[in-house]
């Protein structure tokens, strides 16, 4: 399933796309009963294509920008996502006391990549970690966070989308900026997960 963008409550808080959307919740492999958490949840986009994937599945969006806590409230009431919980912190510190993640799902850190990637590891040693970057230097704060941590399954991509929009009668291509999407499986310090 994949819901239009212009489905979604907008402001003037950044969005994952949604041709970013399905492949980035592809990578996430989500399975009955999991636990996700969307770090940095935005307009809360992916947590609610997440949650309707299905209704076992508890989505934790974890968003420290009150405008985006506010969509992403609005996002869930509309597309009746009643299994989005919403806490309204900055992580890492805002993950405490939340139910273990089978799954983690990163588009915004604040600066913070690297202290999130050790609270997800120190949490579940074995959790599914997708991340959305488009900055530089994001990029370069996860390579250097994964070069000190235990991984299995990483793979990288780089997603790019243009839309067609018309212009006097012809088409032209608008380009999106480039995603950067990484995925990895943790495994623990004796390299099991």
């Amino acid at each position: 399933m994949s819901i239009p963008d212009s489905e979604f409550i907008r402001g003037k808080v950044p969005m994952t796309k949604e041709e970013v959307r399905a492949v980035s919740i592809g990578k996430l492999r989500l399975c009955k009963n999991a636990v996700l958490w969307d770090i940095g949840s935005g307009t809360g986009s992916v947590s609610v294509e997440a949650a309707l994937q299905d209704s076992s599945i508890k989505v934790y969006s974890i968003e420290c920008n009150e405008e985006a806590v506010e969509l992403t409230k609005r996002n869930a009431k509309k597309f009746q996502a009643d299994n989005i919980h919403i806490v309204q912190a900055l992580a890492p510190d805002g993950l405490e006391g939340l139910p273990v993640a089978t799954h983690a799902f990163i588009g915004g850190s604040r600066g913070n990549m690297e202290s999130i990637l050790k609270k997800l590891m120190q949490v579940n040693p074995g959790v599914r970690v997708v991340i959305n970057a488009v900055c530089l230097e994001t990029i370069g704060s996860v390579q250097a966070a994964l070069k000190k941590l235990n991984v299995v399954d990483y793979e990288l991509v780089q997603l790019s989308v243009s839309r067609a929009n018309e212009v006097a009668g012809l088409h032209m291509m608008n380009a999106s900026n480039p995603v950067f999407i990484f995925s990895f499986t943790f495994i623990g310090q004796d390299g099991t997960n």
